[in-house]
This record gives C-alpha cells, sequence and structure tokens, in this order.
C-alpha cells in the first residue's frame, strides 16, 4: 500500500485510469475528497454497501467489480430481509399488532430499495445460476456448498424444508433446488407440495439428493413432484453437469 500526506486542493493522479483525487477539505478528523473518474470505472463507498469483505482485484473489470459490488448488496439485503422475517413471526405469537405493522412496513421499504439497488447495480454481464440447497447435516450442506460455488452457483444454504419455506416467501426463486427428503421440521415430501401447490413456485425445478427411494416417501419423479433424483452419497461433479444442462449450455461456465 502506498501511503501519502497531501494538504487541502493537492491532488493524486493515476494517469494510466484516468482518475484524480483532490483533497478539497480537512476539518478535523474529517477530511472531504473530489474524485474524478471515467464513466465506466464506478466509485464506491465502502460504508454504502457493507463491503469489507468485497476484495476488488487490479485484474477485475469495471464491469465485473460492479456485478461482484451488486451480488454483495444482495446477500446484505437477503440478510437482513430474514431477521426482518424471523422477528415478524416471534411479534405474531406474542400478539404485537402495532410493532408487526411496523415490521412489515420497514419490510417493505426494504424490498423498495433492493429493486432499487437492481436498477442501478445490475449490469448486461452474465449472471452465475442461483441454487438453494437444502440439507439439515451441516458437513454435507457445506461441502456441497462449496463445491457448487467453485462451480459458479450462486448458492443459498437451508438447513431444512421450513428455512427453506421461510427465504422462497422473500426472495425471488432460485433457478434450481438441490433438496434432502429426511429433515426436521419440514420434510422433503412435505416441501414439495407446498412449492408444487404455490403459485410462482410451482415450476420451481427441484432436485432430490438422497439416500432414501423415492416410492418409500410417496413423491413421484417428473410433473408435480422431483425433476430429477440423486442417491446419496451424491457424485458432485454429475450432479453439477445434470445442473447445467437443465438450466442451459451458459448457465455454468466453469462447470
Amino acid at each position: 500500500m502506498l501511503v501519502l500526506t497531501r494538504r487541502e486542493t493537492e491532488k493524486l493522479f493515476f494517469p494510466t485510469l484516468g482518475i484524480t483525487i483532490e483533497v478539497l477539505r480537512i476539518r478535523g478528523n474529517k477530511t472531504q475528497l473530489g474524485v474524478d473518474a471515467p464513466a465506466e470505472i464506478p466509485v464506491v463507498r465502502q460504508e454504502i454497501c457493507g463491503l469489507k469483505s468485497v476484495d476488488f482485484t487490479a485484474e477485475e473489470s469495471p464491469s465485473a467489480q460492479l456485478s461482484r459490488l451488486h451480488r454483495a448488496v444482495r446477500e446484505r439485503l437477503d440478510r437482513t430481509a430474514v431477521s426482518l422475517h424471523k422477528l415478524h413471526r416471534r411479534l405474531e405469537r406474542q400478539g404485537d399488532r402495532e410493532t408487526q405493522q411496523l415490521v412489515l412496513d420497514i419490510f417493505g421499504e426494504l424490498k423498495a430499495l433492493e429493486r432499487e439497488a437492481g436498477d442501478v447495480l445490475e449490469t448486461p454481464v452474465s449472471r452465475s445460476p442461483r441454487a438453494l440447497l437444502v440439507e439439515d447435516d451441516e458437513n454435507q450442506r457445506e461441502l456441497l456448498g462449496g463445491f457448487l460455488r467453485l462451480s459458479g452457483f450462486d448458492v443459498t444454504l437451508a438447513c431444512d424444508g421450513q428455512d427453506a419455506l421461510d427465504y422462497l416467501s422473500l426472495h425471488a426463486p432460485p433457478d434450481v433446488v438441490l433438496l434432502d427428503m429426511l429433515m426436521p421440521r419440514c420434510d422433503g415430501a412435505a416441501f414439495v407440495r407446498s412449492v408444487r401447490s404455490t403459485a410462482g413456485l410451482c415450476d420451481l425445478k427441484l432436485f432430490a439428493v438422497s439416500a432414501t427411494d423415492p416410492s418409500s416417501l410417496g413423491v413421484t419423479t417428473g410433473v408435480g413432484g422431483i425433476d430429477r433424483w440423486f442417491p446419496k452419497p451424491v457424485d458432485v461433479e454429475d450432479l453439477v453437469h445434470v445442473v447445467a444442462e437443465e438450466l442451459g449450455p451458459s448457465a455454468v461456465a466453469s462447470s
């Protein structure tokens, strides 16, 4: 890291990038900066998007940086939405209707912010396919989720069927759901019935990843049931290959 000391009105130039940074004003522990950059180079305040976890590299193109920024913003919005949903359910049990309404109002504002962030940050670069992985075994969940990410998927993890249904009630449907069948609270069969009977979700691609036999659970394979069934222990490379084929030839660029 290059460390420099600058006074007011002094400038710093990045001639190969066409960027100029000027120290406009210094007051106490705050410094006001002016940044002049080409239109194709995004300039973003870290505190707006909370991007301590996003490490931009010099090798990335501006469009790739903006795409990563967009994903990071969506992840923060998703986490906030899930927390609000949990708070709303707790208030429901307590019967606090006034605070419930306040939470719903905040959630409405959050969804509007999500739409606006999408309009501002969405770029024409290709989008990673989105997978919802529903698995109650933590080790299997993390291992399969990690492999999917390495294969180019944007992965959301759910620990059981109810957790997955809560997620789907708050977010746009993913491209595919990878579903264990034996889980607490809401098992795979109940999850399939709920999804297939819900408008907007009935066409969602559902792939079972389970050691059980589909006939023993009363779940059909095909229309109205599971799209594909992968027995455990699963061949993860074959799984990713099949999912990529189902989603389209360009769905997973790195597979």
